[in-house]
């Protein structure tokens, strides 16, 4: 039998229309520090101001930091942390999309311990040490459908001075609360439901074939790529579809809810340390196909491939092969089949130092995939990927 932990301490308000329910929780702090990116599309739509009046009825102070970039940066974090603690500040509000939430929890970290955010990093330049105190609390209101990070203890950051874009958790990084409302999530364009839909698609395929995956994980997994499969295109095409938003929503949190990601993620994580503005979901579908057809030529991860491949909706699949298929299959009714890393600055010759980086650049877990992968193999998959 398997053996494995499984710990979800945040308390998830899920379903369209739940935000305006958080003035009725119990708040976990006195003041929050809102932190939003610095688009424009929380204040467009009413989102943010929603929160603030959910804030209000709970008779919490507020202060708004509206900076995270997308692929949030270290400068963000400590920009965010410094206004956090000026203000008196005991708690943050994350309300946005992956980077947002992600910039979040290290915000809530960093508001309540001392240095810099990189002296506790585990990249390669990284400090490696230790928190001193837990995160400070924080509340997650997320608006896309992609990362899962509203219900994870996971966060990526990226440092433009080093050039290295690395996980950065901690237990207590968990949100205290997280509010999963689909109708946030309506004025998404298309190519960002795209992109956001494979990120938490690749979040449940790489757990499927992790060789450390268990049950409760997988139970997990295949209903998210179940329900992305089915339900992607369709809020690709139509994004007012309330029921294809909703139903992606919780392909994304069922996701993140048990996420062992393998290499695929690092090797993205790399090609993003290079290319910020290179959006994390454009990137892994970049190297989709390259990456799990490395394991299906090899039949490494046959019988998890065929599992995904029902889910799928394949009737009798017969070897990874169908898997593969059923991919693109899905990729090309996203418009996301051809997408070239040319058009994103990336070049041919660039490539070439990219594998030496992965055993840099904390991702996923590079030692979980259905077979081990050399140097060579990474930039094999990487110059097949190049468009």
């Amino acid at each position: 039998m398997y053996n494995f932990q499984f710990f979800m301490p945040t308390k998830v308000l899920f379903g369209a229309g739940q935000l305006k329910n958080l003035h009725l929780e119990q708040m976990p702090g006195r003041k929050a520090l809102i932190v939003t990116s610095n688009g424009q599309s929380t204040k467009k739509y009413g989102y943010l101001a929603a929160v603030e009046r959910e804030l209000d009825l709970a008779h919490v102070e507020h202060v708004l930091f509206d900076g995270i970039r997308p692929n949030p940066t270290r400068e963000n974090v400590m920009d965010a942390a410094r206004k956090a603690r000026e203000n008196g500040c005991d708690f943050v509000v994350a309300l946005g999309g992956g980077s947002v939430m992600d910039a979040g929890k290290c915000i809530a970290l960093m508001m309540v311990n001392d240095g810099d955010l990189w002296d506790y990093a585990f990249s390669a330049k990284g400090g490696h040490k230790a928190f001193s105190h837990p995160s400070a609390p924080l509340v997650a209101i997320t608006t896309s459908a992609g990362t899962g990070s509203e219900v994870d203890m996971f966060s990526v950051i990226s440092n433009d001075e080093l050039e290295e874009k690395t996980g950065v958790f901690d237990v207590s990084m968990f949100p205290a609360i997280s509010i999963v409302d689909s109708d946030l999530m309506m004025s998404v364009p298309p190519k960002f439901t795209a992109y956001q839909g494979m990120d938490a698609f690749f979040h449940a395929a790489e757990s499927v074939i992790n060789k450390n995956e268990h049950p409760m994980g997988e139970m997990f997994a295949l209903k998210a790529i179940e329900l992305i499969a089915k339900y992607l295109p369709i809020a690709y095409k139509d994004g007012s579809d309330k029921e294809a938003r909703a139903q992606m929503a919780l392909a994304n949190s069922l996701a993140g809810f048990y996420m062992l990601c393998t290499s695929q993620h690092t090797m993205e994580h790399v090609m993003g340390s290079y290319h910020s503005d290179l959006a994390h979901g454009a990137g892994l579908i970049m190297i989709s196909h390259e990456y799990f057809d490395f394991f299906a030529e090899r039949k490494a991860a046959e019988e998890p491939m065929k599992k995904m491949a029902r889910a799928m909706g394949v009737e009798n699949p017969q070897s990874g092969k169908d898997f593969i298929a059923a991919l693109d299959a899905l990729l090309d009714s996203i418009d996301c089949k051809d997408l070239k890393m040319s058009d994103a600055g990336i070049t041919r010759e660039e490539i070439k130092s990219w594998p030496k980086r992965i055993h840099e650049v904390l991702g996923g877990d590079i030692t979980a995939d259905p077979l081990s992968l050399s140097d060579e193999d990474y930039l094999g998959i990487y110059e097949r990927s190049f468009k």
